[in-house]
């Protein structure tokens, strides 16, 4: 196992332009971290730089504290599992596995080769499978091979290059599972590059957030959901995503929007203080049908009237949709962040999760009741939050990581509760 450093890592191609610019990061041993971002925004670049197959322009990269900016991929001891697997079809699934114990030729007797391989497949529940082919395998089945040939190498770290975008929906779901469990179950140091933010949300002890080469937050799902430091982690973070309603102050603490008239806390009313214009964030799980509220909840909110124009019922849950006129500049901020966001655009609506047993429906005026203990006032020009906690964003990772290291320790004893019962 290994932590890996990023120090103001830089990579620039020939045109000059920095796909990745000045990142610097660090990776504990033993540390499952997640790079998410839109296409393009350098996360597949950074992963390259760090088994070494792209070059570094600048900055350091530290295995162990050993700066290996010259060394060969060959001798950084990580493991890469590709988006393709990148398996040998004419060879069965132990010697696809067994693969890179013979490119060491002398260093393994058959023996410890057959034996790594069998602990393997026994973990990634292969060993039935170890005489087939890769054609005759579904995709997760060979994912796991793929998977089980970076364990046998015993490699400080596990470098994943969207190991799951060419799996079905049901399937990603299962290899989630799968290879967060595994990940416990070795403590090995794993990076882990996704466009999904489900699998960010759902793997990562940490997950750093790129933009345009740029490192926007790097901490816990939590805190990146509750405390986002910007528009664009606030935007990106989140389904359905965050809405964005431009807004003005009057009469102190109430904002003037385009769905109605908003209360918000005096408390963050004055970290806007001086703003002519904010962006207010609001998930859709702020909103609830306001005849489904307590008494006693209300006080702690704010209640308004909208016109919902369809509804769509899961079973579970239900989402409304308000559409509202965005002014020039409006327009052209939410054209603005969705280009960063790598989406086509971000329309001018606002999406409320409402209980299933709501009866609020489309076509409609609807009562709506917000917690704005829990919006986020933006910056429209830097797009700063203004009224993130960074206290109460470090508590949630600090949270988070005891979690994890309880998860891990439980594992490991299993494993060795397991192990001793097979003896």
């Amino acid at each position: 196992m290994a932590s890996i450093t990023l120090k103001n890592l830089v990579k620039k191609y020939g045109d000059g332009f920095p796909a990745v610019n000045d990142i610097s990061l660090d990776i504990a041993d033993g540390e499952f971290i997640i790079l998410v971002g839109p296409s393009g925004c350098g996360k597949s670049t950074l992963l390259r730089m760090i088994v070494g197959l792209e070059d570094i322009t600048s900055g350091d990269l530290l295995i162990n504290g050993e700066r290996v900016n010259d060394k060969a991929p060959r001798d950084r001891n990580l493991a890469m599992v590709f988006q393709n697997y990148a398996l040998y079809p004419h060879l069965t699934v132990f010697e696809n596995i067994a693969f890179p114990l013979r490119l060491n030729k002398g260093k393994y007797s058959d023996e410890q080769v057959k034996k790594l391989v069998n602990d393997a497949a026994a973990t990634l529940e292969l060993t039935e499978h170890l005489d087939r082919k890769p054609a005759n395998l579904s995709g997760g089945q060979r994912q796991r091979v793929a998977m089980g040939r970076a364990i046998v190498r015993q490699a400080d770290a596990f470098l994943f290059d969207e190991p799951l975008s060419n799996l079905d929906a049901k399937l990603r779901g299962q290899m989630r599972s799968e290879i967060s469990q595994m990940q416990r179950r070795l403590g090995v140091t794993s990076v882990y590059v996704t466009h999904d933010q489900t699998e960010a949300m759902t793997l990562g002890d940490r997950v750093a957030v790129l933009k345009k080469g740029i490192l926007q937050q790097v901490a816990s799902p939590r805190e990146l959901y509750e405390q986002p430091v910007n528009l664009f982690v606030a935007g990106f973070i989140g389904s359905p995503s965050m809405n964005f309603l431009p807004a003005t102050f009057k009469d102190g603490n109430i904002l003037e929007t385009a769905v109605g008239d908003i209360r918000i806390p005096e408390d963050k009313a004055a970290k806007a203080a001086g703003k002519k214009v904010v962006l207010v964030g609001i998930r859709p799980e702020f909103f609830e049908d306001a005849s489904l509220v307590e008494e006693h909840k209300k006080a702690h909110g704010s209640t308004f009237t909208a016109p919902i124009t369809h509804t769509e019922w899961l079973g579970n849950e239900q989402y409304g949709y308000i559409h509202f006129d965005p002014t020039p500049e409006v327009r052209e901020l939410l054209d603005n962040l969705a280009r960063d966001m790598d989406a086509d655009e971000l329309r001018p609506q606002v999406v409320v999760t409402l209980d299933a047993a709501s009866r609020v429906r489309g076509g409609r005026d609807a009562e709506l009741w917000l917690d704005t203990r829990r919006i986020h006032l933006f910056d429209p020009e830097s797009g700063e939050n203004l009224t993130r906690d960074p206290e109460a964003g470090a508590e949630l990772t600090e949270e988070a990581n005891e979690r994890r290291a309880e998860e891990i320790a439980m594992a490991h004893d299993h494993q060795e509760a397991a192990a001793t019962t097979s003896e």
